[in-house]
Parts: structure tokens; sequence; C-alpha cells
């Protein structure tokens, strides 16, 4: 017996019960039958085990476009059993198991390929699942368009990465990108500026505070000191002073603040090479945060009770 939030067309009460036995569903306070002869969605096997489950069930994997034929094609298996049948039947067996793995469309083979660049990648960077079928389904609508015409397989591949990357918030640079990938940033960045114009896919820029977390990691900070530059981020927003620069570059430089704040300190030339950004970015950023939000008394008052 399950219970759903649905009202009673007859008396309006929301006190409705899931016979499952009858597939119908009943109003207990006025007894009206709402539903009836409703398709039970659940299988109609028990299991025990693992083995159970894998021999009685009768779907296969859901549809992906981690696979260029989304999942959707079987696979002539390689059992050991092949070489106890006679030498016709097993070059049969054999040349059926080559054909099946030549792929017959351009697009297909293009995509056989580029996926598999794709999940090499993906697996370089840890990026979940979520974001590696987002990488790959715009990937797949780049080919089907013939977006990947004149470029090269694997710049397109890491620029449909980035686009996944800002879509899902998992803070990742083209630095990583193009350290993982081996091409150039700018190529990236020109690349994965052309898919999402031609695709038409809305991308938010990137929140500073996405990289807070990872930067701290990094540098083994503790709770208090994140926290508080991700309160230093909030004020600068508020501020604007976060508007036309790096996201990576103002996220360093409000850790730094919140390292000195916090008697947690870590070097210019320790932060800069976690963010992947410049000392003098740091620098710059760092001054800004001081002159406009009025750190410095703070980083004063905090150094005077620790001496």
């Amino acid at each position: 017996m399950g219970r759903y939030i649905k009202k009673c067309p007859e008396c309006g009460s929301i006190n409705l019960v899931l016979n499952k036995d009858r597939g119908e569903m009943i109003c207990r306070d006025c007894g009206l039958v709402i539903e009836e002869q409703m398709v039970d969605f659940g299988q109609e096997w028990r299991e025990f085990d693992q083995e159970q489950s894998d021999k009685r069930r009768r779907t296969g994997a859901p549809m992906t476009y981690t696979k260029f034929d989304r999942g959707l094609g079987t696979d002539i298996g390689a059992k050991g059993d092949v070489y106890q049948l006679q030498s016709k039947e097993r070059n049969k067996y054999f040349k059926l198991r080559k054909w099946q793995h030549r792929v017959s469309t351009a697009i297909e083979r293009n995509l056989k390929l580029a996926l598999a660049e794709l999940k090499r990648v993906s697996s370089y960077l840890k990026l979940p699942g979520s974001v590696e079928e987002e990488a790959a389904r715009v990937y797949t609508m780049a080919v089907q368009r013939g977006l990947v015409r004149g470029r090269s397989m694997e710049s397109v591949v890491a620029g449909a990465l980035y686009a996944a990357c800002r879509r899902h918030e998992v803070p990742r640079t083209l630095d990583e990108l193009s350290e993982a990938s081996g091409i150039d940033k700018k190529e990236i960045g020109r690349t994965y500026r052309f898919i999402t114009r031609e695709l038409g896919i809305r991308i938010l820029p990137s929140n500073p505070v996405d990289y807070i977390p990872r930067f701290s990691s990094a540098l083994k900070l503790n709770a208090e000191t994140q926290s508080k530059a991700v309160t230093i981020l909030e004020k600068a927003q508020k501020a604007e002073l976060t508007s036309g620069r790096g996201p990576t570059g103002i996220a360093a430089a409000a850790l730094y603040v919140a390292t000195l704040i916090n008697n947690e300190k870590r070097t210019q030339r320790e932060v800069a090479d976690v963010a992947g950004v410049t000392e003098v970015t740091i620098r710059n950023r760092y001054k800004e945060l001081l002159r406009e939000l009025n750190l410095k008394d703070e980083i004063k008052k905090k150094m005077e009770i620790v001496s």
C-alpha cells in the first residue's frame, strides 16, 4: 500500500490509498475509485543475489551519449566455447566479430575515436559522469552539425568538455584542459566559443566561489580559512570587483587574504602555483580587495592578537 499526494475530485481529500493487487487508487474518506486498471511498472520476479539479478534482467544498460551507438548495439562475445567448434564454424564466428566491429558511417567512425579521447581526458581530470555525458552530447551535436570539419578532433573534445564543466559548475580551468588534452589553451577557448555559439548553448560566467574548495584542499587550509575566503568573495561580488576579472585570479587573491587574516600563512607563490595564475595577478587582485573592502585593519588586528 502506498500513498500519493493527489486530491480526490469528489471530496477534495488527500487521504488516498493505492491498492496494488487491484490496480486501483481509492479515496479513504468517500470511497471513490479515482483510478483503476493501473499498470504496475515494477518487476514481476524476485531475486536474492547478483547472479539471479543478471540472469533474470531482460534489459541492458541505459542509453548514453558516451558510446557512438548510444549503448544500443549488441556485441558478439569472445567466450572460450568457440574453440570447441569446428574450424569452419570458428572462422565464420571470427568473421562475424570482425564485421561487427567495423563502423559504417563517417560520423560513427568519428564518434568512436572522439569519445574514447573524451573518456581519457575526463578520467585524467577526474570529472563526474554527468559532465562526461553532457560533453559527449555536445560533441555528438557538433559532429551532426558538421562543426568538426576544419578543426582537430582533440580541440573539439576539449571545448565540449570545458562547456560541460561550465554548465555543471565543475571548476576546471583552460590550463588544466590544455595539460590533459595536449592542445593549446587559446585553441580550446576558440573552439569552445565557436561550438557554444553555433549550438546555442547558454553558459553563465564562472563563479570564483566554485574554485575555493579545490584551492583550499590543495593548500591544506582549514575550514575556517575557506569560509572566510567565501565571505570575502561575496563582499567583492556585491562591490562589483569580480566583473571583468578572471575567476581563478580573484578566488586565489581572496584565499590569500583569508590565510593572512586567520594566521594560516601561505606565500603568494604557493597560491599562484595552485591556482595556475601569476604572482602579479594575485598581488594586483589582493591590493584591490584590501583597498575596496577595507581589509587592512582586520589583518592588522589579527596580527596584533597573535603577537
